[in-house]
C-alpha cells in the first residue's frame, strides 16, 4: 500500500520516467498518457518519411539541407508539465543550431508529424494538435498508415489551416518540405 501512495504523490513527469520500456508516456495538461510502442506498419511509415525528408532536408542529399529531422524526440514545452513525443519532429538549423546533449528538446519544433493509430488518433487530434498550435509549431502532418492518408496543416493566426489531404500514391510536395517530391506509396506496407 505504501508504494501505491508513493506513486500517487509523484508528479506526472516522475511517473513518466518510471514507465517500463514497452510504454511511451506523455504529459498533457498535467495528466500522464501512456501507450504501447507502435506497430510495425506505424514504424515502416515513420522510417519511410524519415528517409524521404531526412535525406534531402537533414542530410542535404538531393535537397536543400538546413534541418534536423528527429524521430520520437521528447519535447518539453513547459519543463516537466507539457511533455510530448511526436513520431517525428523537425527544426530549422538557424533556430536550433545544435542537437541537445540529453533527451530533452526545449526548442519548439518548426514541424511535427504524428502517425495515427486506432489507439492514439483521439489524443493526437483532440489534445496534441491544439497543444502544438498553442506553442507555435508552424506545421503538422497527420499520417494514417491504415487509411493511407496524409493531412498537412500550417498554423496561421493561431488556427490550423489544412494545406492538403493526400492518399494512396499521391505525390508529396508540401510545406515546409515542398523543395522535393516523393510518392506517398513509399510509406505504406
Amino acid at each position: 500500500m505504501h508504494l501505491a501512495n508513493t506513486a500517487l504523490e509523484l508528479s506526472p513527469y516522475k511517473r513518466l520516467l518510471a514507465l517500463p520500456e514497452n510504454l511511451v508516456g506523455e504529459v498533457i495538461g498535467g495528466a500522464l498518457y501512456t501507450q504501447a510502442r507502435p506497430s510495425g506498419r506505424h514504424g515502416v511509415a515513420g522510417r519511410g518519411l524519415t528517409i524521404d525528408i531526412g535525406g534531402p532536408f537533414d542530410l542535404g542529399r538531393g535537397g536543400p539541407g538546413g534541418w534536423w529531422i528527429v524521430p520520437e524526440p521528447e519535447l518539453h514545452f513547459i519543463r516537466d508539465i507539457e511533455v510530448v513525443v511526436p513520431d517525428l519532429a523537425g527544426w530549422r538549423r538557424e533556430r536550433m543550431p545544435t542537437i541537445p546533449e540529453g533527451h530533452r528538446f526545449e526548442v519548439v519544433p518548426d514541424w511535427v508529424c504524428e502517425i495515427l493509430s486506432p489507439g492514439t488518433i483521439k489524443k493526437d487530434r483532440a489534445l496534441k494538435l491544439p497543444l502544438y498550435g498553442r506553442y507555435g509549431v508552424a506545421y503538422i502532418w497527420l499520417m494514417d498508415p491504415l487509411a493511407r492518408t496524409l493531412e498537412a496543416y500550417e498554423l496561421r493566426e493561431g488556427a490550423w489551416l489544412l494545406l492538403a489531404t493526400l492518399k494512396d500514391d499521391d505525390p508529396v510536395s508540401i510545406a515546409p518540405f515542398a523543395a522535393v517530391t516523393f510518392s506517398l506509396a513509399d510509406l505504406w506496407v
